[in-house]
């Protein structure tokens, strides 16, 4: 079994996918989470070069987020596009980053990142309200690598 696969079983994978499709229905931004097993450079360097892997700089509002985790080093980092950088603090993220610490500390990874989740769809309809034609740009499965 691979530590991806430690870290979250398919249950609690289809958790975090569906916490993804809850979050996303309050917001026009979009939430994706990549995870994998180990990173050589720092997590939110890592994340910035998954975030353009996956392309999510290609929405309409610039409104993507991800949540980037190496299951090996215990580390994680959160990245934004540039529409939410516009329009928000550099300490956007800290509550979010801060609930998900408490959970990794404890081993539990699913609520890290449901609650990470839902933290991040709280904070982006605050700037990207839904609007009534919007459209899921990215896909909400959790990418690996």
């Amino acid at each position: 079994m691979s530590k991806i696969e430690v870290f979250l079983t398919k249950e609690e994978e289809a958790e975090v996918v569906e916490a993804i499709r809850v979050a996303e229905q309050n917001t026009s931004g979009e939430i994706r989470v990549h995870i994998e097993k180990e990173t050589s450079i720092a997590p939110i360097d890592r994340a910035v070069e998954v975030f353009h892997l996956l392309k999510m700089e290609h929405t309409k509002e610039r409104n993507g987020v991800l949540i980037y985790v190496a299951t090996q080093s215990r580390q994680f980092a959160i990245c934004g596009d540039q529409g939410i950088h516009e329009r928000v603090t550099y300490s956007f993220w800290d509550s979010t980053k801060e609930i998900m610490l408490n959970h990794f500390k404890n081993g539990k990874n699913k609520e890290a990142l449901v609650d990470g989740i839902h933290q991040a769809g709280e904070q982006l309809k605050n700037y990207f309200p839904h609007q009534e034609n919007d459209i899921d740009e990215l896909s909400n499965e959790i990418s690996k690598a």
